[in-house]
């Protein structure tokens, strides 16, 4: 009897370690997910049930990556793999900001935190996964707000330089309104050589002045443009995991699935990440306005060596496509196919690739839809 205790209380403190950590799991806010070091899930939490619509007796047993989008599904055991034979801390202890998949096929953002543990000789990774869809809202309700203000003030600076910029365009514009009436009525008489070397030097006039003016707009441009940008080595797979993340908020109900395919050849890129984040985002959002009247909602962002010193992001969507009409004036300010858009979306992000030094395009896609490509440089490429 007395050689039965000590098994016994060893039982029971198996039992009440097990009980326990139910109790965590059935309690704790943030989802979170234990695997084993082969990416085996060994126990699921309510709130991970609630997030990723799977119950906790379906997942058991089965690999971590079915909770993945493309790439990390098919790259998570190469992760794995990789951190068991050389210890290289990548997400570990840092977290990250990524996106999930749920059940019904849509990915939504999230933000993991990743830890690692050893029960006797067996090692255990805990994921506690927070969906920052409520956050980011919020994030972008504020900047939102921001950008009113800011746009308030654009809206004052831009009347005054409209002042200003109609004021030195009027000279050089009057000045070949008045040279070109002159060529005109020196010509409606019956010219000879004398009246010809008139109109020829009046006409060279009015050249240089529409020149003055095109140089007036392109400083103006300049001035405008130009500002302070931080340009440094970037990972492209995160920085397009980010983006796509942001641009995710609120899209849940809408059912649209993502695929990322990410070519290893176009990893470094040279850019500002910030300006590159909002190109994405932007060219996600309108992939997925576009679609909101389509049956099949796919959006595929892929990454591929480029040019020589650059590489090539695309955005396709599976929506409506693009119609004639604004085919060819797509770029340009103030033209748009939404109700209640400004137009200045696809416009700002020309402008940024092209101060890059990349170029920004679009073209159908197979079946429907279209494909936004955009170039970007490789760190470490000549400049």
């Amino acid at each position: 009897m007395l050689l039965n205790a000590p098994m016994d209380r060893a039982e029971n403190s198996v039992d009440d370690g097990e009980a326990h950590l139910r109790s965590i799991l059935a309690t704790v806010p943030d989802a979170m997910v234990v695997i084993d070091e082969r990416g085996g899930i060994l126990s699921f939490s309510a709130a991970a049930e609630k997030l990723f619509g799977f119950s906790e007796a379906e997942v058991l047993g089965e690999n971590v990556a079915m909770l993945m989008p493309s790439p990390d599904r098919e790259r998570h055991d190469g992760y794995l793999k990789h951190y068991r034979a050389t210890g290289e801390r990548k997400i570990i202890g840092i977290g990250r900001v990524t996106t999930a998949l749920h059940r019904d096929g849509y990915t939504f953002p999230i933000e993991l935190s990743i830890g690692e543990a050893w029960i006797g000789e067996k090692r255990i990774f805990t994921g506690f996964i927070h969906d920052i869809t409520r956050r980011q809202k919020t994030e972008l309700t504020l900047q939102d707000l921001q950008s009113e203000l800011a746009h308030v003030g654009r809206v004052s600076e831009m009347g005054t330089l409209a002042s200003s910029l109609a004021h030195e365009l009027n000279q050089p514009l009057t000045a070949i309104a008045t040279y070109c009436e002159g060529a005109r009525s020196l010509l409606s008489r019956q010219p000879d050589d004398a009246t010809l070397d008139m109109v020829r030097e009046a006409l060279d006039d009015a050249a240089q002045q529409a020149l003055r003016a095109g140089m007036i707009v392109k400083r103006l441009r300049e001035f405008v443009s130009r500002g302070d940008t931080e340009r440094r080595a970037e990972n492209l797979p995160r920085l397009i995991s980010e983006a796509n993340a942001l641009a995710l908020v609120g899209s849940r109900e809408y059912g649209i699935e993502v695929q990322v395919e990410l070519d290893p050849a176009a990893e470094q890129v040279f850019i500002d990440r910030i300006q590159i984040q909002q190109v994405l985002v932007n060219l996600i959002r309108n992939g997925m306005d576009a679609m909101m009247d389509s049956k099949d909602r796919m959006l595929l962002i892929r990454s591929d060596a480029g040019p020589v010193g650059f590489v090539t992001v695309s955005v396709e969507d599976s929506g409506t496509g693009i119609t004639h009409e604004l085919a060819d004036q797509l770029f340009q300010p103030f033209v748009t196919s939404k109700e209640s858009g400004m137009g200045i979306g696809l416009s700002i992000c020309r402008t940024i690739v092209e101060a890059h030094g990349g170029r920004i395009w679009f073209e159908p896609a197979a079946d429907c839809g279209t494909i936004f490509q955009f170039t970007l440089p490789v760190a470490g490429a000549s400049r």
